[in-house]
């Protein structure tokens, strides 16, 4: 756990949240991340709107930013198993797609990486509200991560 916490960590710091990364725990810090490249994708749909062509490629590289080195970047594939493989599998597709994205200024691809993001993040939420961390193959079964 000290290794995956110092990955996000230090993911976290290079991308500039705007939070006290040192005072969270692991898994505040990746729920910080989900917000992060949310919050990114919300901007470049707006810029889409606004015809800002520059808005929306500096959103959207920040959201890929987060993806690549804060979310891909925290995985421990060899302590995460299939599930860990999932994700990654799962960030290398919101990657690609938000390129697609951001060469035809396609809003409904960013929308659906953001859905994505949403259904995942929220997931990490609620295993920050359960009274005990749940074990691994209860996360496994989650809905939102089957689909990965």
């Amino acid at each position: 756990m000290a290794s995956y916490a110092n990955r996000a960590a230090s993911a976290y710091k290079k991308l500039g949240v705007e939070t006290d990364a040192m005072s969270a725990s692991p898994h505040q810090l990746i729920v910080l991340l989900f917000d992060g490249a949310r919050s990114a994708l919300g901007r470049a749909q707006w810029a889409i709107s606004q015809n800002d062509a520059a808005g929306k490629g500096q959103a959207l590289s920040k959201a890929i930013d987060i993806i690549e080195l804060g979310l891909r970047a925290a995985l421990d594939i060899e302590r995460g198993g299939e599930i860990a493989e999932r994700l990654d599998s799962l960030y290398d597709y919101m990657t690609r797609t938000l390129i697609r994205a951001n060469i035809h200024s396609d809003a409904s691809k960013i929308a659906h990486v953001d859905t994505l993001l949403e259904d995942i993040g929220s997931a990490w939420k609620q295993i920050g509200t359960a009274p005990s961390m749940p074990s691994v193959a209860a996360v496994q079964s989650a809905p939102s991560l089957q689909q990965a």
